[in-house]
């Protein structure tokens, strides 16, 4: 039996490969393995030639993290500390517009879920550091910024909201790890249902009308906690009929 196709939003980047230099559609490994972990089978979605039709074809995506959104997508001027990639970000909010509308079982990763947010007429503070008066939700210089047993600059708690969906899954409160200076303002048509205790940064939104619609702050792939990436390739097996059955495969 087959396993739910999950897609992944990738980027294209120059890399030298020997004495060669080449434009790469790529994305952490880590990615893919957190869905195959989970009974999902990964595919990348470059951001080269943008278009919805790749849609028809998955049973879930996730939206990876990655830099950061041009504030030009919600009419702000860009911030000293931004660096965007505006053809990432056309092609991504293409597609979650879509995916949303198709109700396709949508995970967002740190830029993830500002995309999420961005896409439903939101908006992000573009340099926390100017909000909260602190750096510390990105890691500490020489550290793995993306891994939870890293330094402590880097890693907080969330608390989770009594009720929705995010904290039946997760639980009432959790640590994670932390690497980014964007974060959500508006959460467009998203219910924002966990925070960081310490500055109230948002955390987690959901869309609980949905399917499946949980965007995540931190980064769940680069950890030994994959139940969100579990939670998303439940919803794709149903959606595409396939069962649990497919999961264990």
């Amino acid at each position: 039996m087959r396993r739910p196709l999950i897609g992944l939003t990738a980027y294209a980047q120059q890399v030298q490969y020997g004495s060669n230099e080449q434009v790469v559609g790529m994305l952490p490994m880590s990615y893919v393995r957190a869905v195959h972990a989970t009974g999902g089978r990964a595919v990348l979605i470059t951001p080269d030639d943008p278009g919805t039709d790749v849609l028809e074809s998955l049973d879930g995506i996730v939206f990876a993290g990655g830099g950061d959104v041009d504030p030009a997508n919600w009419g702000a001027e860009r911030h000293p500390a931004t660096d965007a990639d505006p053809v990432r970000d056309a092609s991504e909010l293409i597609l979650m517009r879509a995916a949303l509308a198709a109700d396709l079982p949508v995970l967002g990763v740190c830029r993830g879920l500002q995309v999420m947010a961005v896409a439903t007429g939101g908006s992000l503070h573009q340099h926390l550091p100017d909000l909260v008066g602190h750096d510390r939700h990105r890691a500490a210089p020489g550290t793995d910024p993306l891994a939870v047993d890293s330094s402590a600059f880097g890693r907080h708690d969330v608390v989770l909201t009594p009720g929705s969906a995010a904290r039946a899954l997760l639980g009432p409160r959790l640590t994670v790890n932390s690497f980014h200076h964007q974060a959500i303002d508006d959460p467009g048509t998203f219910t924002v249902v966990g925070r960081c205790p310490d500055d109230r940064v948002i955390e987690i939104i959901e869309d609980r009308a949905r399917s499946f619609a949980l965007g995540v702050q931190w980064h769940p792939e680069r950890t030994g906690d994959l139940r969100v990436f579990a939670a998303l390739a439940e919803a794709a097996a149903a959606r595409a009929g396939l069962g649990r059955t497919a999961l264990a495969a």
